[in-house]
Formats: structure tokens, sequence, C-alpha cells
């Protein structure tokens, strides 16, 4: 058996695609697309929805924001923090992972923040630990650029330091309800956490009760190698991206060596690697949805294109659409850059930008064969799921939940039923 999540984001659905409908192209910001989502998913025994997030409407592309915004790329982009009650409220056994960045929030207020949520979800909330990768970012808490890509890996260490140690400035049985001497907590069960290191200093304790259910999921996307290093040693599940079944295993048993050296039983850490299904009820369906998918789109050139600029910080409006992809180097999103560049070998960056995508195997064909191909990848690999991303529209959900998921099911390759109360218990279950 293998797991499932859900890599989204809380913005605009899609709204100009030929191959999907555009019904809630103006009320996503109510949430109700997302909570068909999360009924959906939680139908299907998904252990996650992870929403990614960003803080900034870039103007890197062209020098202006009008890439960002024509396609709403980064903005508008709400945030999913405020969602993830709401969604939980909906479901039964749903995880929902937020992202919060190291680099722009005080460590009290996330240790506090993801206590409260995994109360309101019981047990059912995560944390997708991101370092941020835009100066736009930053310039929107005070700071005139981020740090060196590495060094804000060394200060995300300490801050998830700091926040474990908030949680744990709690003991479990700290509250005791006491009628006979009036007290509510015991005082000698809580304690000071007086955390001074090099990047923060937190006294504590924390204010609000230790979390639900033990310690919340930590999620974890970086691919660079000091952001494996990073996963390894502190993320519950990280989010994957390797092209092909093979450097798809090499990534997973990487990361299984790097959780040992930080003292880690590697079973603790799922990979989970990104896919987007295309389904369709038999293959001429599928060859027409193709077909539509790849057929050369200005637009879409410009979006990725845009998208790349953003996350890495180099124009890529300044650069030759009909000439071989320039190498160029960033300080931001490193392992997208790799992944782009790697894929584009001996192509022009027009031709890459009208195809590229971070999955890491193709999957299309009727919700049968490509059942029976995510069963035979995961085989292959060893573990751990795939984390399903596309296009958010409600016949693309539908079509993953009522028909994709009953496949595997009927192939015994994932859950019909969870069988923890807790998002970290169904994440460990197998």
């Amino acid at each position: 058996m293998f797991h499932l999540g859900c890599f989204v984001s809380f913005r605009p659905p899609v709204w100009n695609n030929p191959l999907f409908d555009n019904a809630d192209a103006e009320s996503w910001p109510e949430g109700d697309i997302y909570l068909h989502l999360a009924k959906q998913y939680d139908k299907a025994g998904f252990d996650y929805l992870m929403f990614e997030d960003s803080s900034m409407v870039s103007d890197i592309h062209g020098g202006t924001m009008e890439a960002d915004l024509k396609h709403s790329l980064y903005a508008p982009k709400h945030d999913p923090v405020l969602l993830a009650p709401l969604l939980a409220d909906a479901t039964k056994g749903l995880g929902i992972i937020t992202t919060v960045s190291t680099s722009f929030t005080p460590p009290f207020m996330l240790a506090r923040s993801m206590s409260t949520l995994s109360h309101l979800s019981s047990g059912r909330i995560g944390w997708n630990m991101v370092t941020s990768s835009e100066d736009r970012a930053a310039q929107n808490y005070g700071m005139d650029a981020l740090p060196d890509h590495d060094e804000r890996y060394q200060r995300a260490d300490e801050y998830v330091d700091v926040v474990k140690g908030l949680w744990g400035t709690w003991d479990p049985d700290a509250v005791v309800l006491d009628k006979e001497t009036g007290t509510f907590v015991d005082h000698e069960k809580v304690r000071t956490l007086d955390h001074e290191g090099e990047y923060f200093k937190v006294r504590g304790p924390l204010n609000a009760l230790p979390p639900f259910g033990g310690q919340p999921v930590l999620c974890q996307a970086g691919a660079s190698p000091r952001g494996r290093d990073f996963a390894a040693r502190n993320a519950d599940t990280i989010i994957a991206s390797a092209q092909g079944q093979e450097a798809m295993k090499a990534l997973r048993d990487d990361m299984r060596e790097r959780a040992e050296k930080f003292g880690r039983d590697p079973d603790s850490l799922k990979v989970m690697f990104v896919v987007t299904p295309m389904l369709g009820a038999d293959d001429a369906e599928v060859a027409r949805l193709k077909q539509l998918a790849e057929r050369p789109d200005d637009v879409r050139v410009e979006s990725t294109l845009g998208h790349l600029s953003c996350l890495t910080e180099n124009d890529f409006s300044t650069f030759d659409l009909d000439a071989v992809v320039p190498e160029v180097t960033t300080n931001g999103h490193r392992s997208t850059l790799e992944n782009f560049l790697v894929r584009g070998q001996g192509k022009t960056l027009r031709e890459i930008a009208s195809t590229w995508g971070l999955d890491c195997v193709p999957l299309e064909g009727t919700p049968d064969a490509v059942a029976e191909r995510m069963g035979e990848v995961m085989d292959f690999v060893g573990g751990d799921g795939f984390l399903i991303t596309g296009q958010v529209s409600r016949a693309h959900i539908d079509r993953i939940a009522d028909g994709l998921v009953p496949a595997l099911q009927a192939r015994g390759l994932t859950r019909t039923e969870y069988t923890g109360t807790t998002m970290r218990e169904n994440l460990m279950a197998f």
C-alpha cells in the first residue's frame, strides 16, 4: 500500500483552460471549491492536502507585475492557515498541511498557531516548513533581501528546534482541573524554554496547550543538498520531484540514508512524489485530452516563464525563446531551477516551457490503466506515495476521487478507510 496526498494553493482555480470548467473562477475566495476538494479526498482516504503559500506579487518577469497578475501565478493568493479549520471541520480523517515561512514568522507565533489548529482539527494539522526564496517577499517583512540559501536552512534548523521546544514546555498531563484545590494547570508541569541561540532568543513557555495528539506533522519540499539534510533531520513527509522512476528511487534512497545519519528510522520519513494524472473514460478521450494539453501555446509559455522568474528571480523574458536554455543560477528555488535546466537539455526555451512540469512520471489513461501504472512505479521505487497536483476543478477532483482511487483500492494499493484519528497515525500506519 502507498499513501496519497494533494498539492494545492489557496488561489484561483483553472479559469482559461479548455480541459476544465471555470465555474469557481470568481467564487474561489469563499472556499467552496476547496471544501469540495477536501470532502472528496477525505472520502477517498487521502492522507493530506498540502497548501503551498507565498507572500509577494512578483515583478521579476519583464520588470513588471503583469505576468504574475495576468496569469494569477503568485497573486491573488489567500492565507491557507485561515482556511484550515474550515476544511478540518468538514472532514473526518484528512490531514491539512499549511505553509508558514521560517524567515518571516516568529517561532513562538508559529508554535502557538499550530498548537491551536491541532486542537481545532483533532490532530489533523501539519506545517510545511519553508525558508522562502523571493527577495520581494522579504521586502514585505522589513528586509532588503533574503540571506544566502544555505544560511536560511541553518536558521531554519534552529527555528524548528525552538518550535519543538515550545511544544514541549507543557507536560501532557499538566491540565489537572482539580476542583478541590481550585487548580486548572499544575504549574510544576509547565516550564520555560530559555532558548538563546545564534538566531533566536525565546523565553517560553508556550501559553497554549501542547498540540493535540502529539507533534503536528512536519512537511518539507527543498531538494538541494542542504534542503535534503534539513528534511532528513526534521520532516515527517517531503514533497519530491524527480524525472523517471530510477531518479525517484535514487531520491528516496538518498533521503532514507540521510535520515539514518540523523539517527532516525527511515520509515518515519514519507517521500511523496508529485504527479498529475490525466484520466479519460477510454483511450480516445485520453488522446483528445493529451492533444489539447500539449498544443503549442504562447500563454502557457509566458505563464511557465513567469512562474520560473518568480521562483528563481531570473528574468526569463530577457532570454531568446528559440535558443537553448541558458545556464543561470539562483539564491531562490535551486531544485526547481535545476529540474527545469535538466529537462531542457538540448531544447529551446520555448520547447521546454511549452511542456514543463514537476511530474515525476507521466500518468495518462483510463483509471484502471493509471492505477496499474502507479502500482508498478511505486513497487519499483519502494514507497511511499504520490502527491497529486494539477488544475483545481470539480471535474478533475471527481475523476480522481470517484475514478482513480476506487481502481487503486480494488488493487489493494491504497487505504479504504482511516485506521487512525490523527494525521500522524494515518501517515505512519504503513
